[in-house]
């Protein structure tokens, strides 16, 4: 019984002695009892939404982009996802020029375009030429170049699905609009060179591309690669064949989000404690344990960006919680909204449309954000699709696509018995 119910009571006693008594009585009784049960009913509530939460919010990644110039080697939460990316890389004119010899291309140097999905995808298509000049201590020299996709920093997204899966954390899929606009510059015509010939720029042009192109750029994502020693010796686990190595986490920051990074046969299951991980493993002697630390964001720690800061992160929400933890085995529309809701970047769209097709020969805005999941979804020819349509609540950039590809993608992890699409409206 609300107060408000117990008023409205009151209200209708016409004996106005009776009426009094009774509120005095509420008064000093009820009134502190109902709030006592509100905060009582609250405190329930709390817990059990901390209870659904599985630290999945600690193994949320951000990423970015940056010149290289302008990369903080000492940031707090934002690390080159390649380390080499911030070294000279020098030119050896002999290994830049043998695979010419065979007719075989050479990789110049990488670049980054500023182009949304479909421009990069009718790219790739064409499979075109671009002039270029090489400018070297004995003058210019004219060559030829293409562009090829960039894999290397998607090679590094499907190493950490396998340490993900190698820690028993679930997957989500990494939203990373930028490492899919990174290509490599191959060299495929060229005059014949000295070796001792010293290389001092290269200067291409790409046409139409030209104002997209960018140089040095570094992707950026909230993961530091760390070591950490045992605490003391390993103890014997409780199946008495493997041993216990204890990891303390308390210098580098128990707040943040650690995966132990190994060979599969090192690591039996890994436990995360309030300030230490555990890690059961058939070795009995103690070493040094590589570790991912996913960085907490820290708004006051991240500064000034030149590029979007986006993640894969989930809105705080208890349905969404309560999902993750124990996956619906009913497969519906409704699932399927809420899915894509339950993303933050999912305000930059909506979802207008869901409609299940024999085959769709429209176009498709989509691509495959995991493409090292093929064989586990599998690709059979004869499968229904699931057309997702949306529509943009903001102006169109070059990174939209890669977000609905993104919600596309993760749908897809869920309905492998479909093919799933993307369009705008």
């Amino acid at each position: 019984m609300t107060k408000e119910l117990m008023i409205e009571r009151l209200r209708k006693i016409e004996n106005l002695e009776q009426r009094q008594l009774l509120k005095d009585i509420v008064s000093g009784v009820f009134v502190n009892l109902i709030d006592y049960q509100d905060e009582m009913n609250k405190k329930l509530e709390e817990r059990v939404f901390n209870e659904m939460d599985d630290f999945e919010n600690m193994h949320d990644i951000y990423v970015t982009l940056s010149s290289r110039e302008n990369v903080d080697p000492i940031h707090e939460c934002l690390f080159p996802m390649l380390r080499s990316d911030l070294e000279d890389q020098p030119i050896h004119m002999d290994k830049l020029l043998e695979p010419l010899k065979d007719n075989q291309p050479s990789v110049l140097f990488t670049l980054f375009l500023e182009c949304d999905a479909m421009q990069i995808q009718q790219l790739l298509a064409e499979q075109r030429q671009f002039t270029g000049i090489i400018l070297t201590s004995e003058g210019q020299v004219h060559i030829k170049v293409m562009l090829q996709k960039n894999v290397t920093y998607l090679q590094e997204v499907e190493k950490l699905h396998s340490i993900f899966q190698m820690n028993g954390v679930p997957w989500k899929t990494i939203n990373h609009p930028y490492i899919h606009k990174f290509f490599d510059v191959l060299l495929v015509e060229c005059p014949p060179l000295r070796e001792e010939t010293e290389i001092l720029e290269f200067v291409i042009d790409l046409e139409e591309y030209e104002d997209k192109k960018r140089l040095n750029m570094v992707p950026l994502w909230n993961i530091e690669r760390i070591e950490l020693k045992n605490i003391g010796f390993p103890t014997p686990a409780l199946d008495k064949v493997n041993y216990e190595h204890v990891l303390s986490i308390r210098k580098t920051g128990a707040q943040h989000g650690y995966l132990v990074d190994g060979c599969e046969d090192d690591i039996r299951y890994i436990k995360r404690g309030e300030n230490e991980l555990t890690i059961v493993s058939p070795h009995d002697k103690s070493g040094v344990w590589q570790l991912l630390k996913i960085a907490k964001r820290e708004e006051e720690k991240i500064g000034r960006l030149e590029y979007e800061l986006v993640s894969n992160r989930r809105k705080n929400h208890f349905t969404h919680k309560f999902a993750n933890k124990y996956t619906p085995a009913v497969k519906t529309k409704g699932e399927i909204i809420r899915l894509i809701n339950s993303f933050e970047v999912a305000e930059k769209v909506e979802l207008v449309t869901i409609d299940v097709l024999e085959t769709f020969n429209g176009e498709s805005v989509s691509y495959s954000v995991n493409p090292f999941f093929i064989e586990e979804l599998g690709e059979r020819s004869n499968k229904n699709v699931m057309l997702l349509t949306f529509k943009a609540k903001e102006h169109m950039n070059f990174m939209l696509n890669d977000i609905l590809s993104f919600l596309v993608s993760e749908v897809q992890r869920y309905f492998i018995e479909y093919k799933c699409v993307g369009a705008w409206l």
